[in-house]
This record gives C-alpha cells, structure tokens and sequence, in this order.
C-alpha cells in the first residue's frame, strides 16, 4: 500500500511538473508576443518621428528660398562690400601717405 500511495504521489509531482512546464511555456510565448508587438511599436514611432523631421526640413528647405540664389546674392553683398572698402582706400590713401612722412620726416628729442 505504501508503494501505491508512493506512486500516486510520483505522479502527482510529474503532473504537478507537467503543468509548471506549460505555465513557463505559456508565460515565455506572451513575454515574446509582448517584445514582438514592442519592436513593431517602437518601428511605427520611429517611422512616424522620421516622417515628421523630413517634413520639417523639407519645409525648411523651401522657406529659405533657392540656395544658388543666395549664393549669388551673398557674392553680391561681398562684392559691394569690397568696392567700398576699395573706393574707402583711395579716397584715404594720399591723407596716409601724407601723415606717415610727417612722422618719419619728423625729428624729436
């Protein structure tokens, strides 16, 4: 009687076992359904964020206007820039000239 009483309760752990066996099963194919539907998740925010960045550039792009055009109007400017400087120069140069051989040509003691 004790060795059925042994075998009832042998089978009871391998039941017992068994069943531990399909909760682990159960609970390992949810947490990978879970990390599946995570990814895909993160994949879809990911796809959306990099949506929007683009079309704030592309907005960008087309507020500032056409870059060869602003090349060419900052060649422009410089270009201005550098006739003033120049004509500046000239107008000036005689007065430099000038005031540079008062103070060589001058002696002090």
């Amino acid at each position: 009687m004790a060795s059925n009483r042994s075998q009832g309760g042998i089978q009871q752990l391998l039941a017992a076992e068994q069943e531990a066996q399909h909760i682990v099963n159960a609970a390992r194919s949810a947490k990978l359904a879970r990390l599946k539907q995570a990814k895909e998740e993160a994949e879809r925010e990911i796809a959306e964020y990099r949506a929007q960045v683009e079309l704030d550039f592309q907005k960008k792009v087309a507020s500032s206007g056409d870059s060869g055009a602003n090349v060419k109007r900052l060649e422009q400017e410089t270009e201005t820039k550098i006739n003033h400087l120049k004509s500046e120069a000239s107008r000036i140069s005689q007065d430099v000239v000038e005031m540079l051989l008062k103070h060589v040509t001058t002696v002090r003691n």
